[in-house]
């Protein structure tokens, strides 16, 4: 799992990376990344599986915020990231989401 950040120097935006590695998901598997910034919508946005079997996807966010993310696996497998900036207690017993400051 990583993230990988890059700013625009036009506009207080950053293009963040989501990348859930090949051994946290089977190829038959779907990844979606669900968060703040999609409203926690599972269908919102879907990663794509690269050749190398990752899963990514890349997202413009605005800088000076804090989002709260998970990877859903399938239909009901979440897992954080953990190479998230830190975590953060979910609301739901026994899980954390995992935050990115852009």
């Amino acid at each position: 799992m990583s993230l990988k950040k890059r700013y625009l120097k036009s506009k207080p935006v950053g293009k963040i990376t989501f990348r859930l590695p090949q051994d946290v998901a089977s190829a038959d598997d779907r990844v979606a990344l669900v968060g703040d910034f999609n409203d926690w919508n599972p269908g919102a946005t879907p990663m794509k599986r690269l050749q190398s079997g990752e899963f990514t996807v890349t997202l413009d966010l605005e800088t000076g915020r804090e989002y709260a993310f998970r990877y859903l696996i399938g239909d009901e497998n979440w897992t954080n990231d953990v190479d998230a900036d830190r975590h953060e207690p979910s609301g739901f017993p026994d899980a954390e989401n995992s935050v990115v400051v852009v």
